[in-house]
């Protein structure tokens, strides 16, 4: 259970819903976490928690650096700081927030000889809401990005900020984990609800995750030995719906074609390159567990 590379991690964005599921979880399995954010968390986790301003880059530097005799040798980020959607600030305080704090964290990073850096991109991404269809299903990561927001646009950038770091330092490694929409088990109450109307939830393929897989997807990334700039689809193995796939398709994007086969309720966004490089393999889900 215990860490057999990375020890300490310093976990950005730790009072959010994904970084509490990620300090937990890996304080659970043996990190030694430091937590920075602007507000404190609401939770207690035992971890040392410093608030910072990570479009600062002096601060982000001190962060990933020594703050008094709490943060010293950091082996590994988990950069979850971020305006989280679109429409929560205005689209220019998004985007400079968003592409501000993210390259400094890894300026910060490789200034320091921190080599391991595991972020949190975007399903956006990949075209969402989709009001244009995406070109084909399971969408995956050889798809072209289409950001179609400004929230969207700037995890775009930091995934192709990400490749000129990795380009500087070969040695380096920078994963950008494009989440799905993510829940905590008590938003599973409300799903039921979906399968009344296809619309609600076609904006991004019926996708979600819950945020214990998120976790999990950012501890086995830490522990990769692989380097270079990398993405990576992280979703549940299955959609918020009950209704099957087939029946949703042919309503919602009846010209869309499906690549493979795929069971009735199948995530529609492939996570197959996480499965295969990281190992990432969902264990939660909103359906009840068969007895």
């Amino acid at each position: 259970m215990s860490p057999k590379v990375h020890t300490r991690v310093l976990v950005t964005g730790a009072s959010g819903k994904a970084g509490r599921a990620c300090v937990l979880h890996l304080l659970y399995h043996g990190y030694t976490v430091h937590s920075v954010d602007q507000n404190p968390p609401s939770y207690s986790s035992g971890s040392a928690f410093t608030s910072v301003d990570l479009t600062d880059y002096g601060q982000t530097v001190e962060a990933l650096s020594v703050i008094d005799d709490r943060v010293a040798g950091i082996d590994a980020i988990v950069h979850l700081a971020a305006i989280p959607a679109p429409g929560l600030r205005t689209n220019a305080t998004t985007f400079r927030t968003n592409m501000l704090s993210t390259y400094n964290v890894f300026e910060a990073a490789r200034q320091l000889g921190i080599r391991n850096v595991v972020w949190a991109s975007s399903e956006t991404v990949l075209g969402l809401p989709f009001d244009e269809p995406p070109p084909y299903a399971p969408l995956d990561e050889a798809y072209g990005a289409r950001p179609e927001s400004a929230y969207s646009l700037s995890k775009f950038l930091g995934e192709e900020m990400a490749k000129q770091f990795c380009r500087w330092d070969p040695g380096m490694k920078i994963f950008g984990l494009r989440f799905s929409n993510i829940m905590n088990p008590e938003d599973y109450e409300r799903f039921p609800l979906f399968d009344q109307d296809a619309m609600l939830r076609k904006w991004n393929l019926w996708g979600y995750v819950d945020a214990r897989d998120v976790a999990q997807a950012v501890r086995k990334a830490i522990a990769s030995p692989l380097t270079g700039a990398e993405v990576f689809i992280i979703a549940a193995a299955d959609t918020v719906m009950s209704r099957p796939n087939d029946e949703l398709m042919d309503e919602v994007f009846p010209d869309v074609a499906l690549r493979r086969p795929v069971a009735p309720n199948e995530t529609l966004l492939s996570i197959d390159k996480a499965k295969k490089m990281l190992g990432y393999a969902p264990l939660f889900s909103w359906r009840p567990r068969a007895e």
